[in-house]
């Protein structure tokens, strides 16, 4: 699956069949705050999840700790506990 960070529109963004699926998002200090999901007509629920860990994966790389502020990606958090460490402290999901 192939990821772009498209920084003016500040968004992880990958086209699939169906359309394009994105993941908004806002950077502050060490902290990358998750806002929106956007999924389009695309309802592959495997494929989204793809998507997140391979945006989590760039979070990772770049040392971010990660903020989920939308519905969405917060379920995503709480079903893969292994992706807790990658919180900001204070933050529990």
């Amino acid at each position: 699956m192939e990821i772009k960070d498209n920084e003016l529109l500040r968004q992880f963004e990958t086209i699939t069949d169906d359309g394009l699926v994105s993941i908004e998002y806002s950077l502050q200090e060490r902290k990358i705050f998750l806002t929106k999901f956007c999924e389009n007509e695309n309802s592959d629920e495997a494929l989204h999840e793809e998507f997140i860990k391979n945006v989590l994966s760039i979070a990772e790389d770049r040392k971010l700790k990660v903020v989920p502020t939308h519905l969405k990606l917060i379920k995503f958090f709480r079903k893969n506990r292994k992706y807790q460490d990658m919180l900001p402290p204070g933050i529990k999901i």
